[in-house]
C-alpha cells in the first residue's frame, strides 16, 4: 500500500474521529433520524447535477445507500441520541473493521495473514479494554445499536467492493438520493410530524455547522477517500485504519465536549494503534505483481471458488 495512501486512510480516520463530536452538536438541535436524513439530503443536492452516474450497477447503489444511509448512520446517530458518548461510539463502531475482514475472507476469497488477523484481533482487544473502562458512559441499548451500526458499515464495505465502481464520488452522491425519504418517513413515524417539522425550522447556526461537517467534510470528502481506497485494495488492508477513529474521537471529544480519557483508555488506545501497525506491515510478498500496485475496477465475483495466477485480486500479490 502507498505511503500517500496510508495517509489518506489516516486523515480520513481524523475526520470520521471529529464526526461524533459534530453529531453531538446536531443532536442538539434534531432528532437524529432527521439529522441523518439532512446529511445525506444536503451531500445529494446540487451534486447530483453535477457529477455523473455511478459506473456500477443501480442495484449496488440503491443497495449502498440503504446500508450506509438508512442501517448505519440511522442506528449510529440514534443511538448517540440514545446515551452513548461521542468517544465511546467512535470506538465500538470499529468493530466494523474485524467484520470486514471476515467478510471480505468469506464473500470475497482475500486472504488475510497470519499478522494480518493478529493486528485486527489486537486492535479490537484494544478496542474491548476501552469499552469496559467506558462502560459508565453508554446504555444498553445504545451500545447495542452502536454495535448494529458497526456490522451495516462492515456491509456496505463489501458492497463497494463487489460493485466495481470506478466513480467512488459518484456512487456516494447518487446514493445518497436513497435515504433521506426512509429516514423522514421513520422520523415522522417514531418522533411525529410536528416534531420533524419544527426541528428543521429552528435549526441553529451550530446546528447547520454540524450538518454542514457531518454532509460535507465526514461524507464527502471521507467516505470518498474510503471507497477509492477500497476500489484499489483489499477489504483486509483498507479497513483495519478505522481502528484509528477512536483515538481521533476519544481525542476530540475530550477536548471539544470535555469527555475525560482515563488512563485505562489511554492505554487501550495505545493497544488499537499497536494492532494497526500490525496490519499495516502485514502484508504478503508479491509473487506477480508489485506491492503497491493499483487495481483495476473489475469487481471481485462472490463465487471464485479460488484465486487464478495472475489475478489482480488474488490477495497474494499485494
Amino acid at each position: 500500500m502507498r505511503m500517500s495512501h496510508r495517509l489518506q486512510a489516516v486523515v480520513v480516520a481524523a475526520i470520521w474521529g471529529v464526526n461524533f463530536v459534530a453529531i453531538e452538536m446536531g443532536l442538539r438541535d434534531l432528532p437524529p433520524l432527521v439529522l441523518t436524513a439532512l446529511r445525506f439530503a444536503v451531500v445529494t443536492v446540487p451534486l447530483v447535477f453535477l457529477v455523473p452516474r455511478p459506473t456500477a450497477r443501480a442495484r449496488y447503489v440503491v443497495a449502498y445507500g440503504l446500508i450506509l444511509g438508512v442501517l448505519k448512520f440511522g442506528a449510529l446517530f440514534t443511538a448517540l441520541a440514545l446515551g452513548m458518548g461521542a468517544g465511546l461510539g467512535s470506538l465500538v463502531l470499529q468493530a466494523q473493521a474485524l467484520v470486514s475482514v471476515l467478510l471480505a475472507a468469506l464473500l470475497l476469497r482475500e486472504r488475510p495473514t497470519r499478522r494480518q488477523l493478529a493486528g485486527v484481533l489486537v486492535g479490537s482487544a484494544g478496542i474491548g479494554m476501552i469499552a469496559v473502562a467506558g462502560g459508565g458512559h453508554a446504555t444498553a441499548i445504545g451500545f447495542a445499536l452502536t454495535l448494529f451500526a458497526a456490522a451495516s458499515w462492515a456491509v456496505a464495505n463489501v458492497v463497494v467492493r463487489v460493485s466495481g465502481e470506478t466513480r467512488p464520488l459518484s456512487l456516494l452522491v447518487w446514493s445518497s438520493l436513497v435515504p433521506p425519504l426512509p429516514l423522514l418517513g421513520l422520523a415522522a413515524v417514531v418522533d411525529g410530524p410536528d416534531v420533524v417539522r419544527d426541528s428543521v425550522a429552528g435549526l441553529s447556526w451550530p446546528g447547520l455547522a454540524a450538518l454542514g461537517y457531518v454532509a460535507y467534510v465526514s461524507t464527502l470528502v471521507g467516505f470518498g477517500i474510503w471507497n477509492r481506497l477500497i476500489g484499489h485494495y483489499s477489504l483486509a488492508r483498507v479497513a483495519p485504519f478505522s481502528l484509528l477513529v477512536p483515538v481521533f474521537g476519544l481525542a476530540a471529544s475530550w477536548l471539544f465536549l470535555h469527555e475525560r480519557m482515563t488512563a485505562d483508555e489511554a492505554l487501550a488506545a495505545l493497544i488499537v494503534l499497536v494492532g494497526l501497525a500490525l496490519v499495516v506491515g502485514g502484508t504478503r510478498k508479491p509473487t506477480t505483481a508489485p506491492a503497491d500496485a493499483e487495481l483495476p475496477p473489475a469487481p471481485p465475483r462472490l463465487w471464485a471458488s479460488r484465486a487464478l495466477p495472475g489475478n489482480a485480486y488474488d490477495d497474494s500479490a499485494r
